[in-house]
């Protein structure tokens, strides 16, 4: 076990091999709030050395066929889950998420991430058409791209960077990609495994470091064709302004206010249990995370009362405990965000039933000053407070009454995102018209979170630009090319 004052200090992985870095960024284990680790603080100089390791690279791994790129992603898929636990441990560490949940979610679906494209990549179909009267024949081809760069967030470390890592290698492109900067451990993991999975040198680089100065290196890279990014629409902004002089492709999975509706026939069992999970998974800090709950007017008092209690057993602490539900906030900055926005919705006439200022968590004495936070339920905030608009990007949700469908469609609707909703009703004719009015990316009806990886995945308004999965990941990672042959 290493020594307290020893710190983990990684290193870039470039052209298949771990290059040090002349300066770091602390990196902090959220449970504790100590650093315990030290991330490479990259810039312009090794994106460039990635960059061309890529492009070195690009020539022989687009011309493997299919089926070759394939076997390994199958074996790094086999890897990752060779080294599920090492893994998991390492992601709730690094991210403050609990060992339950980074073992039954995050890490299982960072190796299916890899085998579900090494399949996928082998199912795709090219157009045809025939112009007799021409003499022609027409089909297409879809050809890799060329250096991806991959930019992933914090809140899922190795699920949603694994997410673009393997649509990107298994069309034929390398990728040059950079993990958040407080979360890189099991990035960095991941890069061990590359050359025993037959990851050829330079397909794979990754650049650890901050956005303003890696992130901006790569998204400028003139040799870089197309960018994905998953994080903050603020952040998007930025990359769309630095890549707009080289015409780049964008895939841009960004951030949601996500609504559920629940109507008076609802299955208020499953409704309950379902939306408390959805609210607070993840210490809430995933994009599709339900942030506002609007509630038939009808059974408000039953809904709320039985969610209040739920939510009340969905126990935060120490994420080595198998008994916890949540772990802690990714940093002492967000906590006090989060933080804010209680505290907002107090000012404004809001009232606290659970969680931040109304019940106290008992934490080990390790555990004394982590970044964490219980399951808050609020409500009596206007639709038109930042509380109900912004981002909270925490264990904070708000309930609020309606009367009508179209009074709760409206509402749904009524802020700039528009990423994921769900709508509880026994209704099936309510829940098939709603989710055509609901302006979301994806809508689910009383469940949440079932995911068919072969459909597309991404949201409307300020939520994104772009859809991810099977053929939509595999059309942002290919250029199509349209070819006549005149016999």
């Amino acid at each position: 076990m290493a020594k307290p004052h020893s710190h983990l200090v990684l290193e870039n992985y470039i052209g298949g091999t771990f290059v040090p870095c002349r300066s770091h960024i602390d990196s902090y284990d959220p449970s504790t709030g100590e650093v315990y680790c030290r991330v490479p603080d990259s810039g312009r100089e090794e994106v460039e050395a990635a960059v061309a390791a890529a492009k070195e690279a690009f020539p022989a791994w687009s011309q493997r066929s299919p089926e070759q790129r394939a076997t390994v992603l199958n074996k790094l898929a086999e890897l990752i889950q060779d080294n599920l636990e090492d893994l998991a441990q390492a992601e709730s560490r690094d991210q403050g998420k609990t060992v339950t949940f980074a073992r039954t979610v995050d890490i299982p679906r960072s190796a299916y991430n890899f085998r579900f494209f090494a399949s996928s990549a082998l199912h795709h179909l090219s157009e045809c058409s025939q112009m007799d009267h021409m003499g022609c024949l027409n089909y297409t081809l879809r050809c890799p791209v060329g250096v991806a760069g991959l930019i992933s967030p914090w809140n899922l470390p190795l699920y949603l960077l694994t997410w673009k890592i393997a649509p990107a290698i298994a069309a034929g492109n390398t990728v040059v990609a950079k993990p958040s900067e407080m979360t890189s451990v099991t990035a960095w993991m991941l890069c061990k495994l590359m050359e025993q999975a037959g990851v050829p040198p330079g397909v794979v680089n990754v650049v650890f470091g901050s956005g303003p100065r890696a992130g901006s290196a790569l998204v400028s890279h003139p040799e870089v064709p197309l960018i994905s990014f998953t994080g903050s629409t603020a952040t998007a902004r930025v990359i769309t302004e630095l890549s707009a002089p080289f015409c780049k492709k964008l895939s841009l999975e960004l951030g949601g206010k996500n609504p559920a509706l629940v109507f008076a026939d609802a299955d208020l069992d499953q409704c309950v249990e379902t939306t408390v999970r959805s609210s607070f998974s993840n210490q809430g800090e995933i994009c599709l995370c339900t942030s506002r709950i609007y509630v038939e007017r009808s059974i408000y008092p039953e809904f709320l009362e039985r969610f209040v209690a739920a939510a009340r057993k969905w126990k935060t602490g120490d994420p080595s405990d198998g008994a916890n539900n949540n772990g802690a906030l990714i940093s002492k900055e967000h906590l006090e965000k989060v933080r804010g926005f209680v505290a907002l919705a107090k000012s404004e006439g809001g009232v606290v039933h659970c969680g931040e200022g109304v019940d106290e968590l008992d934490l080990p004495e390790r555990n004394a000053g982590g970044y964490f936070m219980a399951a808050t339920v609020v409500t009596g905030v206007p639709d038109s407070s930042r509380v109900m608009q912004e981002e909270i990007f925490g264990p904070v949700t708000c309930v609020s009454p309606f009367d009508t469908e179209d009074e709760a469609v409206s509402r749904a609707n009524g802020v700039r995102y528009g990423l994921g909703a769900t709508v509880w009703s026994r209704d099936v004719g309510r829940v098939h018209r709603v989710a055509r009015r609901v302006q979301a990316g994806l809508v689910w009806t009383n469940c949440w979170l079932v995911r068919d990886l072969n459909l597309p995945f991404g949201g409307m308004k300020h939520s994104g630009v772009g859809r991810e999965g099977g053929r939509d990941s595999y059309h942002f990672f290919t250029e199509v090319k349209s070819v006549s042959i005149k016999h």
